[in-house]
């Protein structure tokens, strides 16, 4: 063999060994990005799940004064609680769902006046502002983490590696603007 044919065999050695050392290093941060991303989801199911249990504490001190009112959003928050969130459809449809049962609770609590002068209400109230906050932190995290992973997924030549390994662009959370307007004043205006 000459020179020549030796530095060719070298030249291409090198290339498939580093294609094959590229490949995984791109299979191993897709995994590592699409790791990132459950776990923003479950963050997001935890403080959602949190801040259901907060309402459901509110749903019990509404009880003694609307008691078929609050029987019926104990049930509807019973129901939503701990549903399992795997997709940011899934984030948006819990958001809705609380949305609606907060919305319900606060007109029984405007109902009744010395309901929303208890304790319990303001501490569950403050309570679900926090859990509020959290999943308004959670979601960010989310969003900022499926931006990474997206623009690995569609980005050359890692979208190459992405495809073959099916790995897919996921959907970001919604902006809730609708929920927004329709959001109750939680301690009322006064």
């Amino acid at each position: 063999m000459d020179t020549i044919g030796l530095i060719v065999m070298v030249v291409v050695l090198v290339l498939v060994i580093g294609g094959i050392f590229g490949y995984i290093k791109t299979q191993r941060e897709l995994v590592n990005l699409d790791e990132k991303c459950k776990n923003a989801l479950s963050q997001i199911e935890v403080q959602l799940n949190s801040r259901w249990d907060a309402l459901m504490s509110l749903a019990k001190a509404a009880t003694s004064y609307a008691q078929h009112e609050a029987e019926t959003l104990a049930a509807t928050i019973a129901a939503r609680r701990g549903v399992e969130i795997r997709t940011a459809a899934d984030v948006n449809e819990q958001q809705d769902a609380f949305s609606e049962v907060l919305s319900r609770l606060m007109a029984v609590n405007e109902a009744y006046p010395e309901l929303k002068a208890s304790g319990l209400y303001e501490k569950t109230m403050s309570s679900i502002n926090a859990y509020e906050d959290n999943v308004r932190m959670a979601r960010m995290i989310y969003n900022d983490t499926t931006t990474r992973f997206n623009r690995y997924v569609r980005q050359w030549p890692s979208s190459m590696v992405a495809g073959q390994l099916h790995f897919v662009a996921r959907d970001y959370l919604a902006v809730d603007n609708k929920g927004k307007r329709d959001m109750p004043e939680l301690f009322g205006a006064e």
